[in-house]
């Protein structure tokens, strides 16, 4: 009805509405490969970056020019000023979709399935990218939900929630944290959040710290667990599914009392830290100096 009143055809507004989706998805993937090379380069400018990323993006599809890569970087505060600087956010969070509040802060679980982060990771093929969504029980650190998908698209955090709550029926209390990524924000994602009566809580600041958990466990998986360079979609398919199963039932965690994530799945209460906090420790040497 509406789109007589307004005299466009059905077809022309959702076709409208899926360029927009994919805009949006390219200019999240663009900012992530940003604050990718800014980790080491933390001052590249941005005609510099044009430069950089020129294959990224030939590989991704993507085409933008100068004047509207400028416009991004300067809507997410990632363009370089000599004055002032900046503070960069994480993911793309400038569509229209609704944002929720940052419900963790200051939350820590004494159980499993009190809290759930996720995050979404790309994984190098020979021949361009696969995506990774991941779903982490904040306690126990076991993976409890994944997906490998051939695009950005918010079916495959869909079917890694989906796995997540086929494998933890008891889920009351829950809280799902992510960052205000498109994927997380979609209304087949926040439908199947509320549908189970979980919580929805987002990072609101753009800094990693608000979602360091899943951060940390992406590097894991990268850093110890997979290789660099998969042949093809089904090879990666396969590595990661056996790398998960490694991570959750093999590999001790400082972290949750030196146990396997699937050990630390069976426990309540709180679990003994084996690492140092040194940011705390200087912190407290500053203070006896003082």
């Amino acid at each position: 009805m509406l789109c007589c009143l307004f005299g466009y055809s059905r077809q022309a507004y959702y076709q409208h509405v899926r360029i927009q989706e994919q805009q949006a998805l390219q200019e999240d993937l663009l900012v992530q490969e940003v604050l990718r090379i800014r980790q080491t380069q933390k001052r590249l400018g941005a005609r510099k970056l044009l430069v950089v990323m020129s294959a990224f993006m030939a590989e991704h599809g993507i085409g933008i020019g100068r004047d509207a890569f400028f416009e991004l970087l300067r809507e997410q505060g990632l363009l370089i000023r000599k004055r002032r600087r900046s503070r960069p956010q994480t993911t793309f969070s400038s569509h229209w979709l609704r944002k929720y509040s940052n419900l963790i802060i200051g939350f820590a679980p004494i159980a499993p399935n009190q809290l759930w982060v996720s995050d979404i990771t790309y994984i190098h093929l020979q021949e361009g990218f696969a995506y990774l969504s991941l779903i982490t029980d904040a306690y126990s650190h076991k993976i409890v939900g994944f997906y490998l998908c051939q695009d950005l698209s918010a079916w495959g955090c869909i079917q890694a929630l989906e796995m997540a709550l086929e494998g933890n029926l008891v889920h009351k209390g829950l809280i799902h944290h992510s960052d205000r990524g498109l994927q997380y924000c979609s209304s087949g994602y926040v439908k199947l959040l509320q549908d189970h009566h979980i919580a929805i809580s987002m990072t609101q600041q753009g800094d990693p710290l608000e979602n360091a958990l899943a951060e940390r466990v992406n590097g894991i998986l990268k850093e110890e667990l997979l290789e660099v360079v998969y042949p093809t979609f089904a090879t990666a398919q396969t590595a990661i599914a056996s790398a998960i199963s490694v991570y959750n039932h093999q590999r001790p965690h400082s972290s949750v009392d030196m146990l396997t994530p699937v050990e630390a799945h069976t426990k309540t209460g709180e679990l003994k830290k084996h690492w140092k906090n040194y940011y705390a420790i200087k912190r407290e040497k500053e203070v006896w100096r003082v």
